[in-house]
């Protein structure tokens, strides 16, 4: 099965403008893996 989708690895998603873009990214279809350092129920 081939994933067509684009995908983003996006840093610091867990809060600010990472977590922006990753919710943008992912409800514009993207498959989105982010990345945290410190705050694993935020992200």
């Amino acid at each position: 099965m081939a994933n067509t989708a684009p995908t983003a690895l996006i840093t610091g998603a867990s809060r600010g403008i990472g977590r922006g873009i990753a919710v943008e990214l992912a409800r514009r279809g993207w498959a989105i893996a982010i990345n945290y350092a410190r705050d694993q129920e935020a992200a």
